[in-house]
């Protein structure tokens, strides 16, 4: 979702700065590009050695509102192509599943502002006992879904995104926002979602397991 779906990376880097200056610590630009598609919880520990004084769950918690009032106030903002590109999937009748390690509350704030039934299902960060890269959300997806991951096409921003899908075994998709994505494991690589079609993604699938 964060990254490829809509660009809120901005809105968590001004969230986690915020948290981190007001215990008297420094978060700067590397600091939180470590932490794109993390775990909220296994960001909360970082926070936590960079001198937040609060536990995990508070952490998270502060983090996401934050991030919500942003969205509240500035609007949801789309990565190009990415909504088109999901009506189109839906449109042909494919199954779709949101994976995001937001919790579903932030989840569900931006499913309500897709102006048509995108997903099938989501699977959220605090519904899964381990985060990307870990493999387990992809699989929860697919199973939930009722399709096996080896029939499955995913879409990632960030390396832990990426990870987690190819080792899950499903067709995995790099469209880059703020990381650069070749020395992750995926199967192709997409400059941006714009102008992307349902026959484009088939094509993606066809052409990874030929």
């Amino acid at each position: 979702m964060d990254g490829t779906l809509v660009d809120t990376e901005p809105y968590w880097i001004a969230a986690e700065t915020e948290m981190v200056e007001e215990f008297g610590g420094t978060w700067t630009h590397d600091d939180a590009m470590r932490l794109v598609g993390s775990g909220l919880w296994e960001s909360a520990e970082v926070f936590q050695r960079y001198g937040v004084d609060l536990d995990a769950d508070t952490i998270v918690a502060r983090l996401t509102e934050r991030v919500r009032e942003q969205l509240s106030e500035h609007g949801v903002p789309w990565r190009p192509g990415a909504k088109e590109l999901l009506e189109a999937l839906r449109e042909a009748s494919v199954p779709t599943a949101l994976v995001t390690m937001s919790v579903r509350s932030m989840a569900q704030d931006i499913v309500d502002a897709i102006p048509f039934h995108a997903f099938d299902l989501l699977v959220t960060g605090d519904e899964v006992a381990e985060a990307k890269p870990h493999p387990e959300p992809y699989l929860t997806a697919a199973q939930q879904l009722g399709v096996p991951i080896g029939e499955c096409v995913a879409i990632e921003d960030s390396p832990a995104g990426l990870t987690s899908a190819a080792t899950a075994g499903a067709v995995a998709i790099g469209v880059p926002n703020i990381l650069a994505l070749d020395d992750v494991p995926h199967h192709l690589l997409w400059s941006t979602l714009d102008g992307r079609t349902a026959d484009d993604i088939a094509a993606a699938y066809a052409g990874a397991r030929a």
